[in-house]
């Protein structure tokens, strides 16, 4: 009954029916029955009336008759009344003078005040309910609108939790960060007896989908404390101070609940960088904003209220938001690692019927880049390919469709080629995944398709045996001819390129421009940071991405050089593919065959490629010469050689790299690997969902 009153057309309906019994009501006139003018003229003329009253203002005139009255066989009794116009006013107070009334009365027209006032209070009264009802219909019910500056924060119940840390996965350090957040609150004399004070705020933040919600969510049920959980846009209104209003509210129930929590998801919502974009510092987000920099200060010592957030631009916050005394921990949470994912997936998989031979492990390594929503949207998605297919249990060929499903989008069965377009696209997908293999720096090719997906017409998946977390200048050109190995397919194949390798040039283009102006991998620009890389004029006073830092010679020099490294990236792609044609040719055939093939089926084509040789050694500048002395064993290394080294017969040895002495310096150590010091930071190696090159 409360939902249905919720509803506004119930309301409009109730109105109306009020209205219509109240008009008949209002102008009823008790119980006398309406005749025409005629008929009441004549009841004049012919001496039926016994009594009259001329009304002024209504211009009615009522009779008491002497007999009850019948038209058309019904009675209407001794009372009746007619309305006469203007026009006929002295016919009808003639009519009453001759006629043989024992008395008549006139009714003139009263002023009263009382009436006047509510005639003029009526219409803003009307005005007010509908204000107030459109302000309840806001706030989710009448009762509601009278509290419009009030917290919107839900309290979880910490009785029943939903989620608990053993439900979360691939997180390992930001559950222990917030596993000591939990001790805070419930055994805070621990902290306090050696001085430590607990910590104002947390601030959970990166990748969507990486878990942050969910990490506060387990905060909540492991606590076991009141759980305040609200959006940052629950903040935002377009009247002003409703914000603070609603910060202030917040804090309160939260100190006068202690030892509680406070979530704030999405925080960004309203605490980006104060004085920029529209607005200045008047607008209604600053003053929310400054409220919360305010309460957030306010915590008494003693009082046990931690305030947890979550952000995916830590970027854009304001510094005083930041600052130690606010958020005294701020917690990354990033994709899941090999180990992270394994685990991820076998939360997801619990209570769903998985095949024996399915190894989770396997679908974990196939999924580099991948967050914590992906993984679970592959399960997801496997489940409803079973179901679809009337099967029992999600198999290998399900969680297989469903990497792609997630990766590229559904397969387009619909979408029927030409056979010339299908050679063309087994051509260039044969391009991309025979570069690959032919390069020394390139991860294997784990999967090459010539099925459509997604706005692809087929795709090839490159995917490191191993997590990488950073990216040398050889995998980045590597990457650059792969990236242009379909292109260049068509090119020595049917010598008329087609627009299919449009992304492949976007990509590949990116690529080579962040070598030049971010990793600093151009020996004639050198390793300098050129552009802010603020696309976002409005979040910090930045001045856009349409703005640049640098002179136009220098523009020149960066164009000439990402240029250069696209041509170099061209002509290895050429010379691998020009020097496996055969390879290239019987790798199309097979894809022309079966559309689709796996690692093993690549791995048996491509068991006989001639790889393009190593390049020429890089210098950042011609006078810095690297040194010969190769880098220390790490005592990993170490111990895997002295391991070696016993188990290899007398008389042998397998060290071609002489093991220093006891007390010898570091740079005596010796290795078979090259030097060198990787970019700090570089793009992935394979990609992931919505990641990457998408060949």
């Amino acid at each position: 009954m409360k939902k249905l009153f919720n509803k506004p057309y119930v309301w409009i309906l109730l109105g109306l029916l009020v209205l219509g019994m109240a008009i008949p009501l209002a102008t009823s006139q008790g119980g006398r029955a309406m005749v025409d003018t005629n008929v009441g003229m004549s009841m004049l003329k012919d001496d039926r009336a016994v009594e009259a009253r001329v009304v002024d203002g209504d211009q009615r005139v009522d009779l008491s008759l002497r007999e009850p009255y019948e038209q058309d066989g019904r009675d209407l009794g001794k009372d009746v009344y007619f309305h006469f116009s203007a026009a006929r006013a002295d016919d009808v107070v003639a009519a009453v003078d001759q006629s043989a009334l024992d008395g008549y009365t006139d009714e003139p027209v009263r002023s009263n005040w009382l009436t006047s006032l509510l005639g003029l209070m009526v219409p803003f009264l009307l005005i007010s309910l509908f204000f107030w009802f459109l302000l309840s219909r806001m706030q989710g019910g009448g009762g509601k609108v009278m509290q419009f500056g009030k917290s919107r924060a839900k309290l979880i119940n910490k009785d029943n939790p939903d989620v608990l840390f053993k439900d979360v996965a691939g997180a390992d350090e930001a559950v222990e960060e917030l596993e000591e957040i939990k001790e805070f609150l419930t055994v805070p004399d621990r902290f306090h007896a050696v001085g430590a004070k607990i910590p104002k705020g947390v601030l959970l933040y990166g990748p969507p989908g990486t878990g942050k919600t969910l990490l506060a969510k387990a905060v909540a049920g492991e606590a076991g404390v009141p759980f305040y959980s609200i959006s940052g846009s629950d903040f935002v209104e377009m009247f002003v101070g409703v914000g603070a209003s609603r910060v202030r509210d917040l804090f309160e129930q939260a100190k006068n609940n202690a030892p509680a929590i406070i979530f704030v998801d999405e925080i960004d919502a309203v605490g980006r960088h104060r004085g920029a974009g529209i607005g200045g510092g008047n607008d209604e987000r600053e003053q929310t904003l400054n409220q919360m920099l305010v309460e957030m200060d306010g915590f008494d010592a003693s009082t046990n209220v931690i305030m947890i957030a979550a952000t995916n631009r830590p970027d854009v916050l304001d510094p005083a938001l930041l600052r130690p005394g606010r958020f005294d921990r701020q917690i990354p949470v990033e994709a899941p690692d090999l180990e992270g994912r394994a685990k991820i997936l076998e939360v997801h998989a619990q209570g769903k019927p998985i095949a024996m031979d399915v190894d989770l492990r396997s679908l974990a390594k196939r999924t580099p880049g991948y967050t914590g929503a992906d993984l679970a949207n592959v399960i997801n998605e496997a489940a409803l390919l079973t179901a679809r297919s009337n099967n029992n249990v999600i198999d290998d060929k399900a969680l297989d469709e469903a990497v792609d499903r997630v990766m590229a989008g559904p397969q387009k069965r619909t979408r029927l080629m030409n056979e010339h377009e299908r050679k063309v696209t087994a051509y260039h997908e044969g391009g991309h995944a025979l570069v690959a293999a032919g390069l020394r720096n390139s991860a294997p090719v784990t999967k090459i398709t010539i099925l459509p997906r997604g706005r692809a017409l087929g795709y090839t998946m490159v995917v490191p045996e191993s997590d990488k977390y950073s990216v040398t200048r050889n995998e980045l050109l590597d990457q650059l001819a792969y990236a242009m190995g379909g292109r260049v397919a068509e090119e020595v194949v049917f010598k008329d390129p087609s627009t299919g390798a449009a992304n492949d040039i976007q990509k590949a283009t990116e690529t080579a421009r962040k070598m030049v102006t971010e990793y600093g991998m151009s020996s004639r620009v050198g390793a300098v940071k050129l552009g802010t890389g603020d696309s976002e004029p409005f979040v910090g006073g930045g001045s856009g991405s349409s703005s640049r830092e640098y002179s136009d010679e220098l523009a020149s020099l960066v164009d000439a050089e990402v240029r250069a490294l696209l041509d170099g990236a061209h002509a290895d792609a050429h010379w691998v593919l020009t020097e496996n044609r055969d390879i290239l040719d019987r790798l199309a055939y097979e894809l022309l065959e079966r559309e689709t093939l796996n690692q093993e089926e690549i791995a048996e084509i491509f068991a006989d490629v001639r790889k393009r040789p190593e390049r020429d050694l890089w210098l950042a500048a011609d006078e810095r010469l690297p040194h010969d002395v190769p880098p220390v064993l790490s005592p990993a290394e170490r111990r895997s050689r002295r391991d070696a080294e016993e188990q290899a017969p007398v008389g042998t040895s397998n060290s071609t790299v002489p093991v220093a002495p006891e007390g010898a310096p570091p740079s005596s150590l010796g290795g078979d690997a090259p030097g060198g010091t990787p970019p700090a930071t570089g793009p992935g190696n394979a990609p992931g969902p919505g990641k990457g090159p998408t060949w």
